[in-house]
């Protein structure tokens, strides 16, 4: 029997609580009756639910890391920033990187240097201007981009995530990697063409180096910059091998067999560059996504592009390396090339010589890094409903007509 107006039981509801608010939305005295009255205690909502909200069952699940980083939780790690969002991604090592990128670079200038300021070299140091200006490049180019990560790495402890800013940084590092260079060059160096013609390349190249290191991934560039490193020193190193290997190849008295020795000796070089280069990348990605969840489960890892970019990263580097010689270092190539006949063809062979292995690095690279991160992958999960399923469907009788 329903309460009616003005009478003594009003004040009750003769239905349950859960449909007070429905009666409450009716006009007339009895809406205005049952208002003050209390409610059935309700089970809490989370701080961030409506009160009109009925929390269910879902409302008791603990929320996601995703959700404890846009709240603030603290639990979500040290990945999480101050304004309740995630910090950028940093590359692992970038500082230790840019010491050893800045120390290769100093050693090759002091190289370059002793070669040409030597009192053997007399006429002779075009030449060797020449010869020793693409080590000065690729060193400039890889310690422009290692510095350019050790800068911007301070702007994502900053929780600064912004790419237009974070690009000007990387930029500005290598410029100062490229000035101090090409002032010590100069200072060091006989004031000549030459020497500015090494100055203005190597500047150059620190620059580029910077720009590229800005505009992609942080752990990607510091793969790239890890590899290329290594494969710098490499080649530098297996300089000592040439001679034994050309022996091994069949290097003789005549012209034929030394050209045949010497290319087998220089695909070799490629071959073992391109792995190391690969498997460098492959190793500083893992050691990346190792130590990033370590800190955050929920951090995501590079996907197979990003292996493969990083694995094909020093032979690009060493293409635009090749790229910045030709372009920055024409004039000093010209003149060693004019020397002698002799030069010009030792130039040319060399220069070809360096595009093989840029592209030999390239190609194994990639396919070395995108092979290791392969035999990383299990196999895909099984869908244990998804198979019952199936199962029940094949087993169901036919229908009958």
């Amino acid at each position: 029997m329903s309460n009616q107006p003005g009478s003594s039981t009003a004040a009750e509801p003769d239905q349950p609580v859960r449909d007070a608010p429905a009666e409450a939305d009716q006009p007339g005295p009895a809406a205005s009756a049952a208002a003050p009255q209390p409610a059935a205690p309700q089970p809490s909502t989370p701080a961030g639910t409506p009160s009109g909200d009925r929390a269910g069952p879902a409302a008791a699940q603990p929320s996601t890391s995703a959700e404890a980083r846009w709240a603030g939780d603290d639990r979500a790690g040290p990945t999480t920033a101050a304004d309740g969002g995630t910090t950028p991604t940093r590359a692992p090592g970038a500082v230790v990187l840019a010491a050893l990128a800045v120390g290769w670079l100093a050693a090759m200038l002091w190289s370059t240097r002793a070669a040409i300021t030597s009192a053997e070299a007399g006429v002779t140091a075009i030449s060797l201007s020449a010869f020793a200006l693409p080590g000065v490049i690729s060193a400039a180019l890889v310690a422009g981009a290692a510095v350019a990560l050790a800068a911007t790495n301070l702007l994502a402890r900053r929780g600064i995530d912004r790419a237009t800013l974070r690009f000007v940084v990387a930029v500005g590092a290598g410029l100062l990697v490229g000035l101090v260079a090409a002032l010590v060059i100069n200072l060091t160096y006989f004031d000549n063409s030459t020497t500015n013609v090494i100055a203005g390349s190597a500047a150059a190249a620190a620059i580029i180096g910077g720009a590229v290191a800005g505009a992609g991934s942080s752990r990607v560039a510091g793969a790239v910059v890890t590899a290329a490193l290594g494969t710098l020193i490499f080649v530098v190193a297996f300089s000592r091998a040439r001679d034994p290997l050309s022996g091994l190849f069949g290097a003789g008295d005549t012209q034929e067999s030394l050209i045949s020795a010497a290319k087998w000796v220089s695909r070799t070089e490629s071959l073992l560059a391109g792995l190391l280069a690969g498997l460098l990348a492959f190793g500083y990605l893992t050691w990346a996504r190792r130590r990033a969840r370590r800190y955050d489960p929920a951090a995501q890892s590079p996907r197979w592009p990003g292996y493969l970019l990083a694995g094909a990263g020093p032979g690009l580097l060493l293409l635009l390396a090749e790229i910045i010689i030709r372009v920055g270092g024409r004039s000093l190539l010209d003149l060693a090339g004019a020397l002698s006949e002799a030069d010009a063809v030792a130039q040319t062979s060399l220069g070809t010589s360096r595009i093989d292995n840029g592209i030999w690095v390239l190609f194994v690279g990639a396919l070395t890094a995108l092979i290791a991160f392969g035999r990383t992958l299990g196999p895909a999960p099984v869908d244990d409903d998804a198979n019952d399923e199936a199962t029940d469907e094949a087993t169901e009788p036919a229908p009958t007509r």
